[in-house]
């Protein structure tokens, strides 16, 4: 379970993420990867150590990504990513 720091510091990632996805250019701090093994999962890494899984669902606005965070946490989560 993530601390309430923990959570806010995922929030202003996620957030940044939206912001990047709509410019169309994704900042180098995040660390976007696909997962290896594991087509169309993205991985980000925020605040430090954390973590995050995605993959892309059926845009709910036309022309804009719909992301769908799979797993938050640490390198834990990627056991089942």
């Amino acid at each position: 379970m993530l601390s309430e720091e923990r959570k806010r510091e995922f929030r202003l990632a996620a957030k940044k993420l939206v912001v990047d996805l709509r410019r169309g250019q994704l900042r180098a701090s995040l660390r976007i990867k696909a997962v290896q093994g594991h087509p169309g999962i993205f991985e980000m890494t925020w605040g430090g150590s954390g973590r995050a899984t995605f993959d892309y669902g059926t845009p709910r606005k036309p022309e804009q990504p719909h992301v769908r965070w799979r797993r938050i946490g640490g390198h834990e989560i990627f056991k089942s990513p």
